[in-house]
């Protein structure tokens, strides 16, 4: 095994939850029938063949598209069809039509049946409350409900109640409603921790928590996976703030929220509720003994790596802050959890290393099994899906020195010297990594400046050639004609400006195609000269459209006055996307160069404080 960190983490990888088209499937084996084409007609004696092409396959279609008027006249004729398979995989049209979510169709239909028909099952072992529960359309259910009261306690495809399925996939409104109608005592207790490992999978963290306040005991119980409710929770970063460009659209989008005068919701996010389940659910998990304790954390997998994969700080702290000897837990790997957050670049976990005062001490001259102090873990390259948050290979080489900055400040001037098994030193390690990022970030770098550069030329050019074609012209003394208006002042210190902060901004974007480009450039001095070359470049543009809407002012003082004003609006056009397309970016440098320092000190996140979900 090479003496390279890992690039994925240490800690054994869970089976993800499937997706909700996987779960579709799993439950109706048949695909999802489809509006435009008739059902394949099932196997049927030849003599039957000619009334089901007469009767099945229109009352399918029917079915399919809400049809009721041609779908009354079929089952008036023949009334039988009302409960006879219709498609592939024994559908009958209730089944067909649940599916297809036709409210309308399926209150006439029920009234026609009786509540043994409601009952009825498909090939899959589902009833037409099983589909319904799926398709999310409450009203549906109701209507069958109150025909066949037994319906949301019998069982369909692999066991499951109607109340499971509809967990699966995550329809929220249609798991509150079979919560009320379904007999709780009928459940067995493998019943209810699938159902409650399943609402944490889909998010619906409520629902999760009413069905573990109802049953405490679940916490400790496994599901069909070996999985506890902590370990579905482990896998499931309880914040949303991963990457930073979700951060900055997240900060503009409630700016917009703020200057539209919306009010931040009262409600409890799903954050919030995530981080209460957790609470609960550890509180009883701790009641056990130690061995069960460890048992459960550690099997079928070690959740505490995964949610350090993750980035789960929330998760992690709530259970370290009551239990605070998972500080010293390793995985196969001899990793700690603040080693699995320098690999995967999870700030916000490393940070918790401060709260732990000598304690950090001792953790920090851990060695993974290939001698690779945490240094040598920030020396080495981050999975793609991390690194790849930050905008930009020139940012991104940023992030990495600040990392590997921040790690050094933490382990002792020994380990920032040692070698590990291929004998090589952190730095070593981190120039041998990064080689390509640096190139990548060179190349990026130069590009922008190269066609910053070009359009801050083209403005000084045009501005400059302004200043000697002045509106209005100039008299026999060579003065401005126009000088004594107010906005020819404006347009002359216009383009002046917009003169200025072109030529500096190209002196800038200069600066950056002639720079070295060695490993320390990208840390502050290539991304500030790239901020103030694209401030300026803004700069430069917008006085320039101010000039030139000045001059239309200027120019149309007499005669058709109201052109000037369309032109104005146009002329803000440029700057508007100028400013759309660059903000975002302006924006993440200023983070990762002036907030960035803070970004490794003590956090909000308190391993040994109170911590209020409220």
């Amino acid at each position: 095994m090479s003496g390279q960190p890992p690039a994925a983490g240490q800690p054994l990888v869970p089976s993800f939850p499937p997706s909700r088209q996987d779960v579709a499937l799993s439950i109706f084996p048949s695909q999802a029938p489809s509006p435009s084409a008739a059902p394949p007609p099932p196997p049927l004696p030849e003599s039957n063949r000619e009334e089901f092409l007469k009767y099945g396959v229109p009352l399918y279609q029917a079915a399919l598209e809400g049809d009721w008027e041609t779908a009354e006249l079929i089952l008036t004729e023949s009334p039988d069809w009302v409960r006879k398979p219709i498609a592939k995989r024994g559908e009958g049209v209730l089944h067909i039509a649940a599916a297809a979510k036709h409210t309308n169709f399926v209150k006439q239909l029920v009234s026609l049946m009786t509540a043994d028909d409601l009952a009825l099952r498909n090939d899959a072992g589902n009833t037409a409350l099983c589909l319904a529960a799926t398709s999310g359309v409450v009203t549906i259910a109701e209507v069958m409900v109150r025909k066949n009261s037994n319906l949301p306690n019998t069982r369909g495809s692999q066991g499951m109640t109607p109340l499971h399925m509809a967990v699966l996939l995550g329809r929220e409104k249609m798991v509150w409603y079979l919560l009320g109608v379904t007999d709780d005592n009928r459940l067995q207790d493998k019943d209810r921790i699938n159902i409650l490992t399943s609402s944490i999978d889909t998010d619906l963290f409520e629902v999760a928590i009413h069905i573990l306040h109802k049953h405490p005991k679940l916490a400790v119980l496994r599901n069909g996976k070996s999985e506890t409710p902590l370990h579905a929770l482990a896998r499931k970063p309880l914040n949303s703030q991963t990457c930073h460009q979700k951060r900055t659209w997240k900060m503009l989008s409630g700016l917009g929220n703020i200057l539209a005068g919306k009010r931040p919701s009262s409600e409890p996010t799903t954050e919030l509720q995530a981080l209460q389940l957790v609470q609960s659910l550890w509180e009883e998990v701790i009641k056990e003994d130690e061995k069960t304790i460890s048992n459960l954390i550690g099997k079928p997998w070690r959740l505490l790596f995964v949610a350090a994969k993750c980035g789960n700080v929330e998760f992690l702290t709530t259970l370290i802050r009551s239990y605070p000897d998972l500080l010293w837990k390793v995985d196969e790997e001899n990793c700690s959890i603040f080693h699995i957050a320098i690999i995967h670049r999870h700030e916000e976990i490393f940070k918790l290393i401060h709260e732990l005062g000598a304690i950090k001490d001792l953790i920090a001259v851990d060695k993974d099994t290939n001698g690779n102090n945490m240094l040598h873990l920030a020396g080495s390259l981050p999975p793609s899906e991390r690194l790849n948050c930050i905008s930009g290979a020139a940012l991104q080489m940023q992030r990495e020195l600040l990392w590997f900055e921040a790690v050094k400040n933490v382990v002792s001037l020994e380990y920032a010297e040692a070698k590990n098994k291929d004998h090589k030193t952190p730095h070593a390690l981190f120039t041998e990594s990064h080689e390509q990022l640096r190139a990548k970030g060179e190349e990026w770098m130069k590009k922008t400046a190269e066609s910053c550069a070009l359009v801050a030329s083209l403005i000084a050019t045009m501005v400059f050639s302004a200043t000697f074609q002045l509106p209005g012209g100039t008299n026999s003394a060579g003065a401005p004609v126009l000088v004594d208006r107010p906005l020819f002042m404006v347009f002359a210190v216009c383009n002046a400006i917009s003169l200025f902060s072109s030529s500096a901004s190209i002196l800038v974007f200069l600066s950056i195609l002639t720079s070295r480009y060695a490993e320390r450039d990208f840390l502050r001095s290539l991304p500030l000269k790239l901020m103030f070359g694209l401030t300026t470049l803004f700069v430069s543009i917008a006085t320039m459209v101010a000039a030139f809407t000045t001059t239309f002012f200027l120019t149309f003082r007499k005669g058709v006055r109201w052109i000037p004003i369309p032109i104005a609006v146009f002329a803000s056009v440029p700057i508007t996307l100028f400013a759309s397309q660059q903000f975002p970016l302006l924006i993440d440098i200023y983070r990762s160069t002036y907030r960035s320092r803070s970004l490794f000190q003590h956090g909000h996140q308190k391993l040994f404080r109170n911590h209020s979900t409220q």
